[in-house]
């Protein structure tokens, strides 16, 4: 973004670099399963590996996220992609492979702090509530800097950014108060060797959409509250 590469684009060149960019992180768990620290994905088949799981979350995360959710910023915040684009459900499709390496940083960083309160404080109440003020704080300053960081990309825009930087971080910080909670405990097991109680790729295709689903519709809650109606534009391509 800021050397302004993307003023050369066509819809092809957001597809491969975009998609270039989430390439590695899809690849991981099969060429680099031990991450070069003595993972134990690096002893597990590739179904079974913690990262081949947690790109499958992600992936549908993104997906959802993209296909659903972004109509609720079309409406409520009046938002608009404007650059060359290859649309499925009115959406960029390039806009699900950034979705994919973005959310796997938010989602890796979220990992790390929550785990960090769970193992540095001990079990009882003041533990579990610094773990829901760092969720709601790191969920909203996740939404906001995001928000800040692409205002330099003019072809994503809002009828009214100062809303957008603060109601619509807001709105936007719903959908991580839900996953990064539910990233972080899809799959309890991840140091275990032996993967006792393991969860399946069809155990985290449903949890990823289950928490999707809790995620709608407390965005649509927040539409009715503000009386606001959903519209789905359908694209030519």
């Amino acid at each position: 973004i800021i050397f302004q590469f993307y003023e050369q684009f066509d819809a092809t060149m957001y597809n491969g670099v975009l998609g270039g960019l989430a390439l590695p992180l899809v690849l991981q768990p099969l060429l680099f399963p031990s991450s070069f620290d003595n993972s134990p994905d690096g002893q597990r088949v590739w179904w079974e590996r913690y990262s081949t799981k947690a790109n499958l979350w992600i992936a549908v995360y993104s997906f959802i996220g993209n296909y659903w959710y972004t109509h609720y910023f079309y409406s409520v915040l009046k938002a608009e992609y404007t650059m060359p684009a290859t649309r499925l459900n009115n959406v960029p499709i390039a806009m699900t492979f950034a979705t994919h390496f973005y959310f796997s940083s938010y989602h890796a960083f979220s990992n790390s702090l929550l785990r960090k309160v769970e193992t540095t404080f001990e079990s009882g109440i003041l533990r579990r509530l610094l773990f829901i003020a760092v969720v709601i704080t790191f969920s909203y300053f996740t939404a906001f800097m995001e928000t800040l960081t692409i205002s330099s990309f003019p072809y994503y825009t809002f009828e009214d950014r100062d809303m957008a930087y603060t109601i619509g971080s807001a709105f936007y910080a719903i959908y991580f108060l839900v996953s990064f909670p539910a990233f972080y405990y899809f799959d309890s097991n991840v140091d275990n060797v032996d993967n006792k109680g393991k969860i399946t790729l069809w155990d985290t295709f449903i949890s990823s959409c289950g928490h999707g689903m809790v995620i709608l519709t407390l965005l649509d809650f927040v539409r009715l509250w503000l009386r606001i109606p959903l519209v789905l534009k359908i694209s030519d391509s």
